[in-house]
Formats: C-alpha cells, structure tokens, sequence
C-alpha cells in the first residue's frame, strides 16, 4: 500500500473511532456519521496522492477527528425527560470561536 494510501486510511479510521467514542450508544448517530465520513471520503478517493487537494483533504480529516473528539458532547435523556451532558477530561478547556464578519468575509 502506497504511503498515501495509509495516511488516508489512517485518517479514515480515526475520524471514524473519533464518531464511535462520541456517539456511542447512539445507534442512529453512529450509522449516520458513518454514512457522512464515507461519503466525504469517497468524494475525495481521485485526488492526486502528495497534491496540495490531497493534504488540504487530509489535514480537514485529522481535523474533524479532533473536533468531534473534543468538541462535542452526546447528551443523554434523563428519567424526567431533560437532557444531561456529561463532559469528560477530553473536553476540558475546550472553546469554540465565533466567527467575526472579517473572518467570515475572507472565507468568501
């Protein structure tokens, strides 16, 4: 298997045990995230191996997999019908930029 190859498959798995991890016991998130991580994947399948394409498509995997690790968290349903979230260690500290007009204009 071509280094490419095996860095892509690397990435693969870990957005994928990344999605597991999270949505664990949440059969309906697990088979839908899974569908999504295929799709984006197959998507990308033609690049070029070492193109500029490739490793933006790459470093976005590596980048997911980081932000469904440590940016979301699975609530669960109470007895009494609210939600409870439960962070771990993993979500310490973690912050999400709101983006400001000026950023949002260069994305343009």
């Amino acid at each position: 298997m071509a280094a490419a190859a095996a860095e892509g498959l690397a990435a693969y798995r870990a957005v994928l045990r990344a999605a597991r991890r999270t949505f664990a016991g949440d059969q309906l998130m697990l088979q839908e995230s899974a569908v999504e991580i295929r799709r984006r994947f197959e998507d990308h399948r033609g690049l070029a191996p070492g193109s500029d394409e490739a490793a933006r498509a790459l470093a976005d995997a590596r980048e997911a997999a980081h932000f469904i690790t440590h940016m979301i968290v699975q609530a669960t349903r109470a007895p009494s019908g609210s939600f409870v979230v439960k962070p771990e260690s993993v979500h310490a500290g973690a912050t999400l930029e709101v983006p400001s007009e000026e950023i949002l204009s260069k994305l343009k």
